[in-house]
């Protein structure tokens, strides 16, 4: 698997049948079923608060939530309050610790009842599947699903075959998997059996959509069920999940690439000390492509926040070729959207203060923000170093607030305190932790993202609104909410609203810095066009009136009835 070469071409997708719909009264039917990893409603964050949108700006929609959460352990705790039109929240576990006495008995090789020549068979055709994923066809897998996993068709149960002694002969003489000793790879591939048998051992509420919002578990999810039923599967990729989930795996810088020539893990560690990939790694990474790989054709349509991220969603699988084929693309852009009113005191709040900043010019005691769970990819300790930079450099009128949670990685925020206590730089920043960031945005000049890794994060988009410039690295989404020129429908064009960044590059960041506080009307120029980026392209109401298209589209739901007032 690891040496074949990067394919682009799948085979059209074959459908079976759609199984019938047996009410059930904890979980009534509904338009849409969320399928969250980890998130809303449970989590705050960028992804929580879109889906929230999504649900509350469609009241007309009915809703569903799968939760797909580690164990029973995990506190949940629903952070948003559920809207009327969700109808019902279920939860699913991946550990096997949730699922062990009747995975164990599942795993039986005697449940499948059939002779050694049979089993040989049926592993040969698995294999089979396995390798024509690989060159783009995720039709015998599916098939795999339908015999031996769905609890409405199945004949035989698939996860027995992975117990049987025949498929660990062929696996352990497949690919990188050879040089795995024989007692570590029945173990290895359990796990990943395990998380198969936690998705999608049970059968799913009935949605006309299931709506994944990450390429990985939740996506197949979604796709099965869709498949059961007859109904459709809609993707959205936040950010390029396959990629961020195996840089993170492997510790390398987020923007670096993935491919599925597995060309990345021939590379050089990011950190040396690291050593070479390790066998284990290189199975989570290849579980995480193929997972992708058999994902993404598998959906009605992919909703992508920005441009670039349809080219980079190619080199980890997706078909965009074949996505834009036909009458409509099943590869869309669809960016986030906010509510220019939910910040309209700070915007009104910020026109004073932008006349108080042209009036002092170089003067000014510029106040930075810094709005982000306090974790290693969204960079604080490289604006910290940064900052120290501008101070050394005689520009030490300044102040950096820092909003956002400081307890989601500990270590790493005590690194950030070291950092600041190093470099002197404890008068110039302060932790204010997790506070109602809208009610604070008017104190704020400029936002400052130098994160590794980003999607289109909806705090840039609440700044933006309130006229405040931002200072970023460019990554993700960012240079279409900053940098990109933006036409309207009138033929004008909407400039950059502030200063993009190598990802890293301390020097840089200071450099950009420095032209905001050192030409004020610069400063307002992208202030003004902050604010028309916003209103021209990426207001709630047009975001969530494109997802209801979809979803009505999508899952049959007939249109909404507009009520005519007679004058």
């Amino acid at each position: 698997m690891i040496n074949t070469a990067m394919r682009n071409h799948y085979a059209p997708l074959q459908l079976p049948a759609p199984g019938p719909r047996t009410p059930d009264p904890d979980y009534p039917e509904v338009d849409v079923a969320l399928v969250m990893e980890s998130t809303y409603p449970y989590l705050k964050g960028g992804v929580s608060a879109v889906v929230h949108d999504i649900i509350v700006e469609n009241p007309s929609i009915s809703f569903g939530i799968i939760h797909i959460s580690w164990d029973s352990k995990q506190e949940l705790k629903d952070l948003y309050g559920m809207p009327e039109n969700v109808k019902w929240v279920k939860v699913i576990y991946l550990s096997l610790e949730e699922h062990k006495e009747e995975f164990a008995q599942e795993c039986n090789p005697k449940n499948l009842k059939m002779n050694r020549r049979q089993r040989k068979k049926l592993v040969a055709r698995l294999m089979s599947a396995f390798d024509a994923l690989i060159h783009g066809d995720v039709n015998p897998l599916w098939s795999f699903y339908d015999e031996g996993i769905n609890p409405r068709t199945r004949t035989y149960s698939l996860f027995a075959l992975t117990g049987t002694r025949e498929f660990m002969e062929a696996v352990g003489n497949w690919g990188f998997l050879a040089q795995v000793p024989f007692g570590e790879l029945f173990w290895e591939i359990r796990n990943f059996v395990s998380i198969v048998y936690a998705l999608l051992h049970e059968r799913l509420p009935y949605a006309r959509v299931y709506h994944a919002h990450t390429t990985g578990y939740a996506s197949l999810l979604g796709a099965a069920g869709a498949r059961d039923y007859g109904t459709s599967f809609l993707l959205t990729e936040h950010n390029l999940y396959v990629r961020d989930t195996i840089n993170t795996k492997l510790e390398r810088n987020m923007a670096k690439p993935v491919t599925t020539d597995y060309a990345f893990l021939k590379e050089p560690r990011d950190k040396p000390e690291l050593g070479p990939v390790t066998l284990e790694e290189t199975a989570w990474c290849v579980w995480f492509l193929e997972m992708g790989r058999f994902c993404y054709p598998s959906a009605d349509m992919v909703t992508y926040l920005y441009p670039k991220a349809i080219e980079e969603a190619r080199g980890i699988g997706a078909p965009i070729d074949q996505y834009n084929e036909g009458e409509e693309d099943r590869a869309v852009v669809l960016p986030n959207g906010m509510l220019i009113e939910s910040v309209y005191p700070a915007y009104v709040g910020r026109q004073t203060a932008r006349a108080r900043i042209l009036a002092e010019g170089r003067g000014h005691m510029w106040r930075f923000v810094f709005i982000a769970r306090v974790v290693p990819i969204k960079g604080l300790t490289d604006l910290v170093k940064s900052l120290a930079l501008l101070r050394d450099a005689g520009l030490d009128n300044f102040h950096l607030d820092v909003l956002g949670p400081k307890d989601h990685l500990p270590e790493y925020y005590e690194l950030c305190v070291r950092t600041i206590e190093e470099l002197n730089m404890g008068d110039f920043i302060t932790f204010h932790g997790t506070v109602k960031v809208r009610e604070m945005l008017d104190r704020f000049d400029v936002l400052l993202m130098p994160s590794y890794n980003e999607g289109q994060p909806i705090v840039a988009l609440e700044a933006m609104a309130a006229s405040i410039p931002l200072v970023s690295t460019d990554v993700g989404g960012m240079s279409q909410l900053i940098d990109d020129v933006l036409v309207t429908s009138d033929g004008s064009e909407i400039g950059n609203c502030g200063i993009l960044t190598i990802p890293g590059d301390i020097e840089g960041f200071t450099q950009a810095l420095r032209t905001m506080m050192e030409e004020p009307s610069i400063y307002e120029r992208y202030c003004v066009t902050a604010y028309n980026r916003v209103v021209k392209f990426f207001q709630l109401r047009l975001v969530m009136d494109r997802y209801d298209q979809i979803y009505r589209k999508l899952g049959k739901i007939p249109q909404r009835v507009t009520e005519q007032i007679e004058e």
